[in-house]
């Protein structure tokens, strides 16, 4: 697995990284930021890793790992939209390795935790999250890329939202997305971000319903082969 940058900005502040995980926390709002704000596409992940699917929506190729920037808050954003079970230590390795070319001085990571009925925000290794609302964690279990990434990277800020399902949940990303906005100061319109997250709930749906289709898929067709 590796990157292919087709531009290196400088002066980077800030990686965003929603790779999915419970609820889709990170895909939708990684999602509606490059809906709301101006990104240029920069990169992509390149890998033998995972099955080699893309998917297309309203006629446009959506790439399964892209890297994206934005020049007015010097952000890069980690788009993902295919399961990356079984290669979180390597994508660890990728997203660091881009941390320290592009000079990155603020990684965060976004992740869907399991809720008992809550719906407050977490996190991790950031004092100005828990300036603005976000309890810190004192137990817990983390894993996945955050936690690949929380052994590699000490500049990893780490910010979670209750879920109450594995499914999509645009209620709860849209709750991280409106304290994003103000960390970051996006000034986004937050008055119809349900609606907004409802809409982007249903395309990220679609389209990893369309990836798990087509993997499964290739799966059927390579055991007939081998059968």
């Amino acid at each position: 697995m590796e990157y292919h940058l087709s531009k290196k900005p400088k002066g980077v502040k800030t990686l965003i990284e929603g790779f999915p995980g419970m609820g889709l926390i990170g895909t939708i709002v990684t999602e509606f930021l490059l809906e709301h704000l101006k990104f240029e596409k920069i990169g992509e992940f390149i890998f033998d890793e995972l099955p080699p699917t893309v998917a297309i929506h309203k006629g446009e190729l959506v790439q399964p790992l892209a890297i994206f920037y934005n020049e007015k808050f010097k952000l890069v954003i980690l788009h993902a939209i295919v399961d990356i079970k079984g290669v979180e230590w390597l994508i660890a390795d990728q997203v660091s390795k881009l941390a320290k070319e592009l000079g990155v001085k603020e990684i965060i990571s976004l992740e869907g935790v399991v809720s008992e009925g809550g719906e407050d925000l977490y996190c991790f290794n950031n004092k100005k999250f828990e300036e603005l609302g976000a309890k810190p964690i004192g137990e817990s279990v983390i894993m996945g890329v955050t936690a690949s990434l929380l052994l590699r990277e000490k500049n990893l800020s780490c910010l979670f939202a209750q879920t109450h399902s594995s499914m999509p949940d645009s209620r709860a990303a849209a709750q991280m997305m409106e304290f994003l906005d103000k960390y970051l100061g996006f000034k986004i319109d937050t008055k119809p971000l349900l609606l907004q997250a409802d809409i982007f709930e249903k395309k990220i749906k679609d389209i990893m319903r369309q990836t798990k289709n087509t993997q499964s898929e290739a799966e059927r067709k390579q055991m007939s082969y081998l059968g």
